[in-house]
């Protein structure tokens, strides 16, 4: 239970904050944001503030931001409709009924002759004294088809009318919201854990190891090699792994009192290539520092974003296998023994998935916030936008792909993890 409630308290924030990013950016360009959902399917739980419906569905497997324009919900009336109208005091329609359910009173009945619900806003029409008028639409006004309301969206509201830099950056912002997402749980954990140090202290001695032979103990600090200062592990490292067979004076402070030990590092194999060890384990000290935090989260924010890249480029080129990616049953599983360690590793996995979700989603594939990218750098260099249905054959087909290799790598997981 605490695996599941952890795989949905992180997957649920992942998602939440990437669709935020969507949301907020279309908020600031004016675009009407008809949904915001959490999870894909059947709608479990769903709350209208304002002009947007916030859902939550069934399955958790993403998330999506509904926007005017974007599926094609421009409503056209036709000549010859037969519609309701409801208007405001100041004779304008603040609700138009197409399919009538609902008994109105001083409801104004016509026969659609000409109506654009989308840039002039008006329908001219017959009504029941076979009179011909013109009646403007409210821009805010509500259009109520079988019962169901849909706030009308002008075309100055939709996604479509926006200028380029607008359009780019609400798609954009939602994987830049999972990169800032990862930075803030970082610092977070700067801020709870303490910032690592770093220093090359000796947090304990294997038995039988050239370390604990020539007299090193646990919580020695080493200062010195060969003479050469030392003052991160990484250096510690570096220099043990590059002497292997070669004796090594090391100064260390122990208590406050420098000491001296001769240590020849062993031949060992690590990582398919033979490096000198002295059998010592790390764990890096930690000290509170508020602003260290910050400097800690943006560290470890770039670390993963170089090494999910170098990963995604070693299978680009070959060395990773289809076998070595995850989906949701993967995911669920290594967050099963992530949580084994503790919260703040919970809280580091959680990082690392957020900063993996914002790069999978600016690949220039179609169907994902990268493809569409793609396209607004193509509208740039044409001069204009690629053709709608075109686009859209393109992004269909992404998406059927995409559907395909998640069938693929959950099918992969199951097999792994249960058989």
């Amino acid at each position: 239970m605490e695996t599941v409630l952890a795989f949905i308290i992180i997957f649920g924030a992942l998602v939440f904050f990437h669709e935020l990013g969507h949301f907020l950016f279309a908020k600031r360009a004016g675009i009407l944001v008809r949904e915001f959902a959490i999870g894909m399917g059947p709608k479990i739980l769903g709350i209208t503030r304002g002009e947007t419906l916030y859902t939550i569905r069934l399955l958790p497997i993403g998330g999506y931001v509904r926007m005017a324009g974007e599926e094609m919900d421009a409503i056209h009336l036709q000549a010859g409709h037969r519609i309701g109208l409801l208007l405001d005091e100041k004779g304008q329609a603040k609700k138009v009924i197409l399919n009538q359910k609902h008994v109105y009173p001083d409801i104004l009945f016509l026969e659609v002759e000409q109506a654009d619900l989308e840039k002039d806003l008006f329908i001219k029409g017959y009504d029941e004294d076979e009179q011909l008028v013109n009646i403007k639409v409210a821009r805010d006004a509500v259009v109520e088809e079988n019962g169901r309301e849909t706030i009308l969206a002008p075309y100055d509201r939709t996604f479509d009318a926006k200028n380029l830099p607008n359009r780019f950056m609400t798609i954009f912002a939602g994987p830049f919201f999972n990169f800032i997402l990862a930075f803030f749980i970082f610092t977070a954990i700067g801020m709870l854990q303490g910032v690592p140090t770093f220093e090359p202290v000796i947090s304990e001695v294997t038995e039988d190891s050239p370390a604990e032979q020539a007299g090193m103990q646990d919580g020695d600090l080493v200062t010195e090699i060969e003479g050469q200062s030392i003052s991160t592990w990484d250096e510690l490292v570096e220099s043990v792994q590059d002497s292997a067979g070669t004796a090594l004076d090391f100064q260390v402070e122990r208590d406050g009192e420098p000491l001296n030990f001769t240590i020849t590092p062993e031949l060992s194999e690590q990582a398919a290539e033979e490096v000198g060890v002295i059998g010592v384990l790390y764990q890096s000290p930690v000290e509170k520092d508020f602003f260290g935090s910050f400097a800690y989260g943006a560290e470890q924010t770039v670390f993963w974003f170089k090494e999910i890249f170098r990963l995604l480029g070693m299978l680009v080129t070959g060395q990773f296998t289809i076998d070595a990616l995850s989906g949701p049953v993967g995911i669920y599983k290594t967050t099963e023994e992530v949580a084994q360690y503790g919260i703040f590793t919970l809280m580091s996995w959680a990082g690392m998935l957020s900063i993996n979700l914002g790069i999978m989603n600016l690949l220039p594939l179609p169907a994902l916030d990268g493809g569409r990218l793609m396209f607004f750098v193509l509208e740039a260099l044409r001069g204009k936008p690629v053709d709608k249905q075109k686009e859209g054959m393109v992004h269909f087909v992404g998406i059927m792909l995409l559907m395909l290799l998640m069938i693929v790598v959950t099918w992969n997981d199951i097999q792994r993890f249960f058989f």
